[in-house]
């Protein structure tokens, strides 16, 4: 059984049993999620110069349900089921970014026809831990990628000179990139220099530190085919972008500045060589004016859509 994806529209809807039907297969088939993962439509396939708009739902495997000052914004499944339909029934979102669970309910719904699909590998290191920065893989495998039909999986790596669990995310890392690899699928790598400040950990967001973060993920593996560079929006993007060859998405995180600020620094990065889209959660999905649909369609009217002829454009 599968259910019809919403409109896209910004009508969420507050019925409480809108999806009792995925309780319902959960329980009485749950072989179906497998079935939903064979059947689904693939998307057509990356291409040079056309950027890639991946929406990001992995935050609340991490215990991080925060958005803005509402510490539990993300914590009502259903709110947060709505509105990822309304995203990803934009035809110019490409995809996902999901933990196993949000990935499972999408395709019963299916939701991702079509679509790009990126597994969440390391959810362990959660929000406050006292060992945060002992990422560990709790969530999605390669192999479990593999058989799902996805296009690769994400890791996010956080580096702390001062703590001794980093070696451990960073070899498990290392571990997982050759993993994905080995099945010619992306390793989606998140980096960050972080430090812990008064019990919290708190990401270096200065350019030279997110340059570092770079240096330090581009090598892991043995093989750096299939890598590609998740990162934060920062000041000196050129900088940044200087510093990888790699394929870039963006990452909103959990912005403190307007919307329309954010939009505009997005646009000014996805204009530099080797960004190669957008990957954004939070912000698109709970945007502060509640126009899940209109947020959606200003980040996608940021990228390039269109493919160039290589030909052209090497004689040029």
């Amino acid at each position: 059984m599968t259910l019809t994806p919403l409109a896209s529209n910004n009508a969420l809807d507050d019925d409480p049993r809108r999806y009792a039907h995925l309780s319902t297969i959960r329980l009485e088939d749950p072989d179906a999620i497998a079935r939903a993962a064979k059947a689904r439509r693939r998307h057509p396939g990356l291409k040079y110069g056309k950027q890639n708009f991946i929406v990001a739902a992995d935050h609340p495997a991490r215990g991080a349900l925060a958005v803005g000052s509402d510490p539990v914004a993300m914590a009502d499944r259903r709110q947060l089921l709505d509105r990822l339909q309304i995203a990803l029934a934009n035809p110019d979102v490409d995809g996902v970014l999901a933990s196993p669970d949000i990935m499972d309910d999408l395709l019963l719904l299916g939701a991702l026809e079509g679509k790009l699909v990126f597994g969440s590998m390391n959810r362990g290191g959660l929000a406050g831990l006292v060992n945060e920065f002992d990422d560990r893989f709790t969530g999605h495998t390669a192999a479990a990628l593999e058989a799902l039909g996805a296009d690769g999986g994400k890791m996010l790596t956080r580096i702390c000179l001062g703590d001794p669990d980093t070696v451990v995310t960073l070899e498990a890392t290392a571990k997982a990139i050759d993993s994905l690899a080995e099945r010619k699928l992306i390793a989606m790598v998140e980096p960050f220099l972080s430090v812990r400040e008064n019990g919290r950990v708190r990401n270096d967001l200065s350019t030279d530190a997110v340059i570092k973060s770079i240096a330090i993920a581009e090598g892991l593996g043995s093989t750096s085919a299939y890598t590609w560079m998740k990162l934060p929006v920062v000041a000196n993007m050129e900088r940044v972008m200087a510093a990888t060859t790699m394929p870039t998405v963006l990452l909103g995180g959990d912005p403190d500045s307007s919307q329309d600020e954010v939009f505009a620094s997005w646009q000014a990065a996805l204009a530099l060589p080797g960004v190669q889209g957008l990957t954004v959660g939070r912000t698109l999905l709970y945007p502060a004016d509640g126009d899940v649909a209109g947020a959606v369609a200003t980040a996608a009217s940021l990228l390039n859509h269109t493919t160039p002829n290589r030909t052209e454009e090497v004689s040029e």
